[in-house]
């Protein structure tokens, strides 16, 4: 299926590596003009060059979500180097505190993952509407996490972020609807790579006195489908969200977690 995003220009936050990378290839992959934005930019320029090996446009532009200032500087460079901006995928984000109760997580932990993974999006949606109101279209991907649909022990500043995010979503989705913007929200369950294996397995592997190996195989047994998602899996929703296959669709959470958030 043709999903018809090839020159669109695309806004992606936090491309340098995971789900990031794997979004942000995906949509070069479509021959979208792609914007990269984060605050290490010499982490994103190797994945920039993976884009336009792909024969697909890309900029670099430096950008600390948290400062809106900067989000405003991000739409502006997006304008002038290719006139329009038809899709946001917010994708930077952090985890915050892991296996932590919330008595234990310190008021500074929580308001650091609030303001990246909330208030960072409310900046980035902020800057580009006026542009996609302007031209009478656009769409927006934040990805949560299922952890903001369910909660999770363990995770409250993370879970915390997520089902702020969510509420955003679903304002931006109700004001912008008139201007034939669509707001959606992916939602990760669990998803494959370092910060999977590294953070969340490895935490869970000292705590219970188990391998890597096998840590990661009881989160594999919460879902429905008895796997792990992977950047694909996230890549490939944020391209149906980003086209006009699911035009008629807003303020939706589209969990992709193998069956958890549902259960």
């Amino acid at each position: 299926m043709d999903l018809k995003l090839k020159n669109k220009v695309v806004v992606i936050t936090g491309p340098a590596k995971g789900m990031g990378r794997g979004v942000t290839l995906a949509f070069a992959h479509e021959g979208a003009k792609l914007v990269l934005a984060g605050r290490d930019t010499t982490a994103i320029e190797p994945v920039a060059a993976e884009v336009r090996a792909l024969g697909s446009e890309a900029i670099v532009v430096p950008c600390d979500l948290t400062q809106g200032t900067q989000t405003e500087a991000l739409a502006a460079t997006a304008l002038k180097a290719f006139g329009r901006i038809d899709v946001l995928v917010n994708v930077a984000g952090g985890s915050g505190p892991i296996g932590r109760t919330g008595w234990e997580t310190t008021t500074a932990e929580f308001n650091e993952i609030v303001e990246l993974n909330m208030t960072g999006c409310f900046n980035t949606m902020r800057a580009v509407l006026p542009a996609m109101i302007k031209q009478e279209g656009g769409k927006i991907v934040n990805v949560g996490g299922t952890f903001g649909m369910r909660g999770r022990a363990g995770r409250a500043a993370y879970s915390a972020s997520k089902w702020g995010l969510r509420g955003i979503t679903k304002s931006f989705a109700l004001e912008a609807g008139a201007h034939n913007v669509n707001v959606n929200c992916v939602a990760p369950g669990m998803v494959d790579g370092p910060r999977f294996r590294e953070k969340v397995c490895a935490n869970m592997a000292e705590k219970l006195g188990i391998t890597l190996k096998e840590a990661m195989a009881r989160h594999a047994a919460d879902y429905a489908l008895k796997r792990v998602s992977t950047d694909a899996d996230i890549a490939n929703a944020c391209l149906f969200l980003a086209s006009e296959v699911s035009r008629q669709i807003t303020g939706a959470d589209l969990a992709v977690d193998g069956g958890w958030a549902s259960l």
